[in-house]
């Protein structure tokens, strides 16, 4: 019986760790030499981070967060009030992220030369979003 109720309460704490660990803030990176376009334009005001997983992009676009996932080709809005700016870098929680993604289509992602090159359209006739990531010369993301 002591050993059930030791054993249970070994589980429960370490399922508690892994909580506490999965809303644990992340640090964000800067994309360095990126390029942001809204409808051809660039935009007055935006910041790109990258996180550790490959292919997630944290995008400031004027006041609004987006998390784009290229792979998934999914894109969230996150709510600004979780996001924390410290010098050139963001933390923002990945538990955070919204359940539902919102509305794009005519997603368009490719290789052109250096850069990597994601397009999609919010909504189905919304503003287009184009960003172009750096490459490496082996072809893998400069972040």
């Amino acid at each position: 019986m002591m050993r059930l109720l030791a054993v249970t309460l070994l589980l429960l704490g370490a399922a508690g760790g892994v909580l506490r660990a999965a809303g644990e803030k992340a640090v964000w990176k800067p994309v360095q030499f990126a390029i942001v376009r809204y409808n051809d334009d660039a935009p007055a005001s935006w910041n790109m981070f990258h996180g550790d997983k490959k292919g997630l992009l944290l995008l400031r676009l004027w006041r609004r967060y987006l998390l784009v996932n290229v792979q998934e080709q999914e894109v969230f809005e996150i709510d600004p009030s979780t996001v924390k700016i410290q010098g050139e870098n963001a933390e923002w929680a990945p538990a955070d992220t919204p359940t539902q993604p919102i509305e794009t289509s005519d997603w368009k992602v490719r290789d052109v030369g250096p850069m990597q090159r994601v397009r999609f359209r919010f909504g189905t006739s919304g503003n287009f979003l184009d960003i172009q990531i750096p490459r490496l010369a082996n072809g893998k993301p400069a972040y």
